[in-house]
């Protein structure tokens, strides 16, 4: 069993309902986070707090409650689940919309709902072999904000599935952003290039950067279609996918097509860093 949050009550997720009237069904206004425990411990929450608080001020949502009553909550909620039966690592899921709207429109207090949930790891098979992703000409409005707006990975997975693919890969203009959920890498040589406009800015993408920062010579930058083609490797990073390589993106074979070894090379530092967490 696991347990959840919702404005000041704490229960099995189950349990927890929200009105009819949230902006969140009404409109589709809100924004979320999601993030993992390690060793019963939050995942950077330093850092997950921080885009949180940053994502709540660009959609005008006030926090209802601060950095550390937050932390007593999920440790709270750890404590419970597991005691409930859950393993001792969790997910954690932040969901803040803009509450009850009796006219339908207008923000007046926020509704949080913090959740637990199941880990759902990405299968080996994806390390070993590398995913295939397709090209989407598209930019997420406000990237820089983990919106609850995921249309459009919904509405293009019959296309994903048709191509024997993942995810998509954002791109306009010729010019790479972002997967779906998930922020994208090349490397070239000793070099590791990573989009910096129209992104999300993930946490383990940071993470895998300060990873690297001593094997690798780091640019952020836009980055090209055209530099796909001499790319040697492309990986993708997120919560759950950590360092997961990307050998076909559309038609074209990226590298040799294999999952390359440098990708391997910091999924490893990543896995090292998160054991010890």
């Amino acid at each position: 069993m696991y347990y959840g949050y919702f404005n000041g009550t704490i229960a099995p997720t189950d349990k927890l309902a929200v009105g009819i009237t949230d902006l969140g069904l009404l409109r589709g206004y809100g924004l979320f986070d999601y993030f993992l425990t390690y060793n019963g411990r939050p995942f950077q929450w330093d850092w997950y707090w921080e885009r949180f608080q940053n994502s709540a001020s660009r959609m005008h949502l006030p926090l209802p409650l601060d950095k550390d009553a937050t932390y007593s909550i999920l440790m709270n909620l750890i404590e419970r689940s597991v005691e409930a039966g859950a393993p001792e690592d969790v997910a954690f899921r932040f969901v803040m919309t803009g509450g009850y709207a009796p006219d339908s429109i207008s923000v007046v207090k926020p509704n949080l709902l913090i959740l637990t949930e199941e880990i759902h790891p990405t299968p080996l098979i994806q390390y070993e072999q590398g995913i295939k992703v397709i090209l989407d000409e598209y930019v997420r409005e406000m990237a820089e904000v983990k919106s609850v707006d995921y249309k459009r990975v919904i509405l293009m997975a019959q296309a994903i599935k048709s191509a024997g693919a993942s995810d998509l890969l954002f791109q306009k203009g010729s010019e790479i952003s972002e997967l779906s959920r998930s922020n994208f890498f090349i490397i070239k040589g000793d070099k590791l290039i990573t989009p910096n406009r129209n992104i999300l800015h993930g946490i383990t993408r940071r993470t895998v950067m300060q990873l690297a920062q001593t094997d690798f010579e780091i640019e952020e930058r836009p980055v090209l279609l055209s530099e796909l083609y001499d790319a040697e490797e492309a990986f993708t990073t997120s919560s759950t996918k950590k360092v997961l390589p990307i050998t076909q993106i559309g038609d074209l074979t990226v590298g040799d097509g294999h999952a390359g070894p440098k990708s391997a090379f910091l999924l490893e530092r990543f896995n090292e860093l998160v054991k010890n967490w």
